[in-house]
């Protein structure tokens, strides 16, 4: 088994609680459009994919790239209405982070949001400067479940991906960290534990209160 030199922290539901501003934001696309959601809990579809990619899941067809685009930055717009007073942290991952770093371990951010806000949600919570670098939707040419995201992440903190950590909420983001050849522990703020399990997560966790490092 490989001793753990590194990481790597998805945001979205992981290290911001903002799961309730990403759902309405879609739902408020939706309305735009006239669509009807096919299925109560729709919103699942996006969890963990850049939101061009997210798009032509949920309107059940297929887009242009343009449109998908478009589409995806009409999101992003209303999100950021929803959440321009910031968000919360998740309970209790600041003090875990803070554990990680006192443990000499290097820190990294892989997400599929843009940089312009994982730098404004992240500083407002006093968090960007706790990680050693960020990955962001802009740094790759696929997203989650593909392994690029956290490939570079590793990369980016000179550590082996087969000795990183990842903690993620999103079954496509913890595909996209086995496949990278990680070990993962869930965050059940999007996915019940069961289906986090299902996609590899090796455990499973609620929130990080009273969680200590060593995970």
């Amino acid at each position: 088994m490989h001793t753990t030199r590194g990481v790597i922290f998805d945001m979205d539901g992981v290290l911001i609680d903002s799961g309730a501003h990403h759902r309405e934001a879609w739902r408020a696309l939706l309305d735009e459009l006239g669509v009807a959601p096919a299925q109560p809990d729709y919103w699942r579809l996006t969890i963990g994919r850049p939101g061009n990619e997210a798009v032509p899941l949920l309107l059940g067809h297929p887009l242009s790239s343009s449109e998908a685009m478009r589409l995806a930055d009409r999101k992003h717009d209303l999100y950021q209405q929803l959440a321009r007073h910031g968000l919360p942290a998740v309970p209790g991952v600041i003090a875990f982070v803070d554990e990680v770093a006192a443990a000499g371990i290097p820190r990294a951010v892989a997400t599929s949001a843009s940089r312009v806000d994982v730098h404004r949600l992240l500083g407002r919570l006093g968090l960007r400067d706790r990680f050693d670098a960020v990955v962001t939707a802009e740094d790759v040419r696929f997203g989650k479940p593909d392994p690029e995201v956290y490939l570079l992440a590793a990369d980016s903190i000179g550590v082996p991906s087969v000795q990183c950590l990842v903690f993620e909420d999103a079954v496509v983001g913890v595909q996209a960290a086995r496949r990278a050849g990680m070990r993962v522990i869930g965050v059940a703020t999007a996915h019940p534990e069961d289906e986090l399990r299902a996609a590899g997560a090796a455990s499973v966790i609620d929130d990080f209160e009273g969680l200590h490092w060593p995970a």
